[in-house]
């Protein structure tokens, strides 16, 4: 093997490296080439101090013998102006952050200094709406447990951020005890956020869709208020969709779509681009009103109540207020309105739609009843029966009956709901009723007849009105004398009562604000005894709401009548003024303010003025539903048709309010300031709804 690792007629260089007695002796060649190289001076090692004499192969001069000249200095430039380094980020100091506390254990930082933080003051209020943290604050937690709602809270914060375009905030949390600038550490651990919400994004391009297929694209981008350069938020774009929805339905578009938007945020630009994709679907008017039960409510009465006509732009509204309107019977148990087209649009011509209105009809009989008690008019139980459309449509027949310590009544009444309109009813009523009160006894068989425009709980109106026709026949007589029975005196009335309400206020039971004025008219003739007379009862009522604060309500009425035109003997004691009890003048009994007779019962008056004040307070008990309520009254009834105030009864006392789903309970307790010899001490009313 060793003769074929080299040739013996190698070239010269490589004979040198390896010569042949390396080839032939390996081993002793290697032995004598490392003692040589032990032995061999020149390859000892230098010391390490030793100058360098001489470099072999660099004929360069050390720097050292380089003669450099010297340099003339640069005069500056007077044009140069050096540009401030902008790097985009926001300038921070921690050290002078503010604060603000939202609870014992949590704390907010607002380090940022420029860009300031603009909606700050909405941001914090929605955070501390919605922190597990400042939910939870009466609650004992160990550092465990207010680590993971902190978690909870950050993640919160970080979306708030982005919810009013801040896409590249931090929030930086920090959990203990021991507070900047304190030696000890608190009794409960603290949570501080410090938000660092950055450079706020604005909106980029804005892509609406096919909105300018629309005929009216112009009018509907206008109520569409974000355009490029807004600053981002994504509450204005939920409500600005929620804008143009409503427009489109507004303006004949109810087939209309809107998908959800889209929003690309692009963090070079600092900017967001929009897109929401519309399609209007076609433009259109209304048609025919169906029903899919005619027999129970037919597509024509149900257009009658419908506020629209046939040809009229659609909107989404009406079809609602059409939807309401229905429920408002209470004939139905569910119902639903939906547009279904009848023929496309075609060129400028808008289609047209048919309103489909599918019902469930809802159980119509009803059994109702009522207790009151006043502790000068005793007690008073109502009940009653009712099938609400024994004549279709919406034709209703009740009976009801009254017991009670004052009164007896047994009646039976037809009526007719949107009859001839919307909300228009007509009534027709017959009864016959006992009353036996302090000022009068009176037997009576009544019929009335009264159409009306009136306000209901789901629809209420500025201006109601009524007007009708009362046939009344009554025998009343005076108190008894020393239980001695009076004389009774028959009277046969015929009357045309009409009405009219102007009502700003807010709410019908429990208004806050705002004010009503009515009036009422009633000429009447009457014949007693074989004598005919005519006169006029008329009626002003006016109230007044003011809301302080929103705990704090301050209410006022006033009411005057007068009836001019007979003596006092010739009209029917039951057609007088009387004052007092729970809806007049309270402190005293019902009917008991005004003219009395030799033995101190009242004979009613001609004349009639009332005033009452009251502040209706509301508590912090069962969560803001009680209220109390003090108040003030004054009354007074005369025997002239002028009002007199000389004999002003006043009236003071303090009530109580639950506030239910249906209207306020109400316990008023009553004491009379000017009171007479007979007056009780206290009076007690209980009903429902407000006393005005």
């Amino acid at each position: 093997m060793p003769l074929a690792a080299q040739d013996r007629d190698a070239p010269a260089n490589l004979e040198d490296l390896i010569p042949d007695s390396a080839v032939d002796n390996p081993d002793a060649w290697a032995a004598q080439g490392s003692e040589g190289a032990a032995e061999d001076p020149d390859l000892s090692a230098p010391e390490p101090e030793t100058p360098i004499d001489t470099t072999p192969g660099l004929d360069l001069p050390w720097p050292d013998d380089i003669a450099i000249e010297t340099f003339e200095p640069l005069e500056p430039e007077e044009e140069i102006e050096f540009a401030e380094l902008d790097l985009g980020q926001a300038e921070v100091a921690f050290e002078e952050a503010e604060t603000e506390r939202l609870a014992s254990n949590l704390v907010l930082g607002f380090p940022q200094t420029e860009p300031p933080f603009s909606e700050r003051g909405d941001f914090v209020e929605r955070f501390e709406a919605l922190s597990t943290i400042e939910e939870l604050e009466d609650e004992d937690a160990n550092v465990a447990q207010l680590a993971a709602r902190a978690r909870e809270d950050e993640e919160l914060l970080g979306n708030l951020l982005r919810v009013y375009g801040y896409y590249d905030g931090q929030v930086i949390r920090s959990i203990g005890a021991v507070q900047a600038g304190e030696d000890a550490a608190e009794q409960s651990p603290s949570v501080r956020f410090d938000i660092i919400p950055g450079e706020r994004y604005r909106v980029g391009s804005v892509d609406l869709g096919n909105l300018s297929a629309a005929p009216d694209a112009e009018l509907l981008r206008s109520t569409f208020e974000i355009n490029p350069g807004d600053y981002l938020q994504s509450d204005s774009i939920v409500q600005e969709q929620f804008d143009l929805d409503r427009a489109l339905g507004e303006n004949g578009y109810p087939f209309a779509a809107i998908d959800e938007p889209q929003l690309l945020i692009d963090h070079e630009r600092v900017e967001g681009d929009l897109t929401l994709a519309i399609e209007p679907n076609g433009k259109y008017v209304f048609g025919e009103v169906t029903s899919s039960d005619p027999a129970f409510l037919s597509g024509r009465h149900l257009g009658t109540i419908a506020r629209f006509e046939p040809g009229e732009t659609y909107k989404r509204s009406l079809s609602l207020d059409l939807r309401r309107a229905v429920t408002a019977t209470g004939l139905v148990s569910s119902v639903s309105v939906t547009p279904r087209e009848i023929s496309p649009p075609s060129g400028d011509q808008p289609g047209v739609v048919a309103m489909d209105v599918d019902i469930q009809r809802a159980k119509l009989r009803t059994i109702a009843g009522a207790i009151g008690y006043g502790s000068e008019e005793g007690f008073r139980v109502q009940a009653s029966w009712e099938h609400r459309n024994l004549f279709p449509p919406e034709g209703s027949l009740r009976l009801r009956g009254i017991a009670g310590t004052q009164e007896q009544l047994a009646g039976i009444t037809f009526r007719k709901n949107n009859f001839g309109g919307r909300d228009r009813v007509l009534t027709v009523d017959a009864y016959a009723n006992t009353i036996d009160s302090p000022a009068f006894e009176a037997r009576t068989v009544a019929l009335t007849g009264i159409y009306e425009r009136k306000s209901t709980l789901l629809f209420q109106k500025l201006i109601s009105w009524s007007g009708g026709l009362e046939l009344v026949a009554t025998q009343e007589r005076p108190p008894d004398i020393d239980g001695v029975a009076q004389p009774r005196q028959t009277y046969f009335v015929a009357a045309l009562p009409g009405t009219i309400l102007l009502d700003e206020t807010d709410d019908l039971l429990d208004p806050t604000r705002g004010f009503r004025l009515g009036g009422r008219l009633s000429p009447e003739a009457s014949t007693t005894n074989g004598v005919e007379s005519f006169y006029l009862r008329s009626q002003i009522d006016g109230s007044y709401y003011q809301s302080v604060s929103d705990k704090l309500v301050l209410a006022g009425r006033a009411t005057f009548g007068s009836i001019p035109g007979a003596g006092l003997l010739d009209i029917a004691p039951s057609r007088r003024f009387y004052a007092g009890g729970g809806g007049s003048v309270r402190g005293y009994g019902y009917r008991k303010i005004g003219p009395a007779d030799e033995l101190g019962e009242p004979t009613g008056g001609r004349s009639l003025v009332e005033l009452a004040v009251e502040a209706r307070i509301r508590t912090g008990f069962f969560d803001g539903a009680v209220s109390v309520v003090p108040f003030v009254d004054a009354g007074s009834v005369g025997p002239d048709p002028t009002p007199n105030f000389e004999e002003i009864k006043l009236g003071a006392g303090v009530g109580l309010r639950y506030h239910t789903g249906f209207g306020p309970i109400r316990i008023d307790v009553g004491v009379p300031l000017t009171p007479d010899e007979d007056d009780a001490p206290v009076a007690v009313y209980v009903s429902l709804g407000q006393a005005f």
